[in-house]
């Protein structure tokens, strides 16, 4: 176990079917970081985040938790998480505020801490006025700050989140912005897939560039840049063309 590592995933695969979508990934990820995982569609991210998580079950390899191993010891290593999947399903007949307070029960932390953070959380992330709604009504901005809300109730260590600013709107993406710091800032570590290349360079540290269900370029956001912008050090890595395509009959 790598020391100082808040992940650690070692050669990991999974396949569906013929399809490879993780090909012998290993990527460290330490303590106190904030990192961005990068790729282009169907490059392996999610799926990488479903392993690391526990949500996918890996066809070899293993994950490990700040020490812990996800499938050795899943109690232990998912305590320590707090997780924001891509297509997020959720109890969508409760209301929002119902629905934070169960993820805090269900987390083993008493009703009165429960209530105080919900309601913090409810209040910083907008959703005061609908606490009270039904999930299933919520668009979609609403439903991810929801299951952001539900992701931090028990103030994880490490936090894995799947596209956190997808429809969500800028006052929000700004609120969403200041909690993931001081997760960083108080000595926790956020990962997050983002296609956004602005959005990773203002905010990570680290940063991984995954293609073909492999890690292609990892490490200090200014060692992968090496000198260039991320747009262009991505585009170089998974073999993108940056060129401009004159499409002469748009003018017409």
């Amino acid at each position: 176990m790598t020391v100082g590592a808040a992940l650690l995933l070692t050669d990991l695969w999974k396949r569906f079917g013929e399809k490879v979508a993780v090909a012998g990934l290993n990527l460290t990820v330490p303590a106190g970081s904030f990192y961005g995982l990068l790729g282009p569609n169907g490059a392996g991210k999610t799926t990488t985040l479903s392993l690391a998580t526990g949500l996918l079950r890996p066809d070899a390899g293993t994950v490990h938790i700040l020490g812990h191993d996800v499938w050795r010891d899943p109690v232990t290593a998912k305590s320590l998480i707090g997780v924001l999947p891509d297509g997020v399903k959720l109890f969508d007949r409760l209301s929002g505020r119902e629905l934070v307070i169960y993820h805090g029960l269900l987390r083993g932390m008493d009703r009165p801490t429960v209530l105080h953070r919900t309601d913090e959380l409810l209040d910083t992330l907008g959703l005061t006025e609908d606490r009270d709604s039904l999930v299933i009504d919520y668009s979609a901005g609403m439903t991810k700050k929801i299951a952001l809300a539900c992701a931090l109730i028990h103030a994880p260590k490490l936090l894995l989140l799947d596209e956190p600013f997808e429809a969500v709107d800028p006052v929000s993406a700004a609120a969403i912005r200041a909690i993931l710091l001081q997760v960083v800032v108080g000595g926790g570590t956020v990962v997050l897939s983002s296609h956004v290349m602005e959005l990773v360079e203002r905010l990570c540290d680290h940063v991984a560039i995954v293609h073909l269900g492999r890690i292609v370029a990892a490490g200090p956001l200014d060692d992968v840049r090496a000198g260039a912008t991320l747009e262009q050090r991505f585009a170089e890595r998974v073999g993108a063309s940056t060129e401009t395509v004159d499409l002469e009959w748009l003018r017409s």
